[in-house]
């Protein structure tokens, strides 16, 4: 009859398989109900949310967050993809905040879905995903980072909230900066109208010195 040891390093043998092929968010049918209860058991594994688990040092103290902020972009593009598909995209400000390099974990990360129900799912350590009931972007207009559907550059500069360009300064200057060619954001903003948001983004332009983008955005 096998030790309590043996048992163990079964699981953590199932555990290790999930882990080669790069799989950071755990489903509950993952693992088996018995390998699952020993790694739960031991620390091995932490539940995020009903029936998603991520996988934990065994010295990690209950209290401590670094193997959650480390897996958080990984956790999330597998929990979306199962959860929603093609049907989902992160929100502009998200997404130009990691355009900009800055791809520190959010208190909430915000979704568009049209499959979304406006309403928070709570993770661990006080984070949680939102899931804002919305139409998508045009598909050229979204594409993948780190296996998350994101707004491409211009669309997150067009899209993103007013508030984001006093809020995040350095983020939304960062992510301007990376624009050559007014012709990037023309697309998008003769196609939907947007007037007043070109206006923003031309004065934009123009605080940081670009002025010759803003004159073309204005034109």
């Amino acid at each position: 009859m096998a030790t309590p040891g043996e048992k163990l390093a079964e699981s953590l043998e199932k555990l290790k398989i999930l882990q080669d092929k790069g799989i950071v968010a755990i489903k509950a049918n993952d693992l088996s109900r018995v390998h699952k209860g020993r790694l739960i058991e031991n620390g091995f594994i932490r539940e995020v949310l009903k029936g998603w688990y991520i996988s934990a040092p065994q010295q990690e103290q209950k209290g401590d967050s670094t193997s959650w902020y480390i897996s958080f972009w990984k956790f999330c593009s597998r929990y979306l993809q199962d959860r929603y598909g093609d049907d989902y995209c992160l929100s502009a400000e998200q997404s130009l905040q990691i355009h900009a390099g800055n791809n520190s974990v959010p208190k909430q990360l915000i979704i568009r879905s049209s499959k979304g129900n406006n309403l928070p799912t709570n993770l661990i350590f006080d984070t949680s995903i939102f899931v804002m009931k919305s139409k998508l972007p045009a598909k050229v207009e979204i594409e993948e980072w780190k296996g998350l559907r994101i707004t491409n550059l211009a669309s997150s500069i067009v899209h993103s909230t007013p508030s984001l360009f006093t809020k995040q300064s350095t983020d939304v200057r960062t992510s301007l900066m990376i624009i050559k060619d007014a012709s990037e954001l023309l697309r998008i903003l003769l196609d939907g109208g947007h007037s007043k948001i070109a206006g923003r983004i031309a004065g934009a332009y123009r605080n940081i010195g670009q002025d010759k983008i803003a004159n073309d955005i204005i034109k």
